[in-house]
């Protein structure tokens, strides 16, 4: 009796990785075994080898399915634009929460989402929470609104069509 054949996108690669799910992550956790024990000797880069190969073949059901990084310049912008915004947030937070309580003005915002995959929703959601002042607290059930908490907000529709420009868009592009 011969086997069934798979027409899904993806099922011969699956098949033909099996003992080596994560390749990319492997060679990562490899490299960053040996920086850590700070030994290259044949025992640590075979056990590092090992390990590197083992904790991805254990974990593979757990991982979701491959996300594809469409843009990875634009991904690099992002990640500057990130990294620029939690540096002026924080710095606006200082002044803020070492202020009078009267400068405060917390509030609850709904952001609608245009991005659709889970992957790129934590993302955002990560994005949010990591910029100073602001926290993603809740996604609703169908997946296309996310809440936010912000310790300081003078127009709510304009922090939302930042928050849009700025994260959403961006990762809509790279990753959907």
């Amino acid at each position: 009796m011969s086997k069934p054949e798979s027409n899904a996108p993806g099922a011969n690669r699956s098949q033909k990785w099996l003992w080596l799910p994560r390749p990319t992550l492997s060679l990562f956790m490899w490299v960053l075994w040996l920086l850590m024990v700070n030994d290259f000797s044949a025992g640590h880069i075979i056990l590092g080898a090992f390990l590197a190969w083992l904790i991805p073949y254990l974990t593979q059901d757990f991982w979701p399915g491959s996300t594809r990084l469409n843009k990875p310049f634009a991904l690099a912008r992002f990640l500057l634009v990130v990294l620029w915004d939690i540096i002026i947030a924080n710095c606006i937070l200082v002044v803020r929460v070492l202020g009078p309580t009267k400068n405060l003005r917390p509030a609850f915002m709904e952001l609608p989402l245009d991005i659709k995959d889970n992957f790129t929703i934590t993302l955002l959601a990560s994005t949010i929470s990591l910029t100073p002042g602001t926290v993603s607290a809740d996604l609703s059930i169908d997946g296309r609104t996310l809440l936010i908490h912000t310790i300081y907000v003078d127009d709510i529709d304009a922090a939302i069509a930042e928050i849009k420009q700025r994260y959403e868009a961006p990762l809509k592009e790279i990753f959907e």
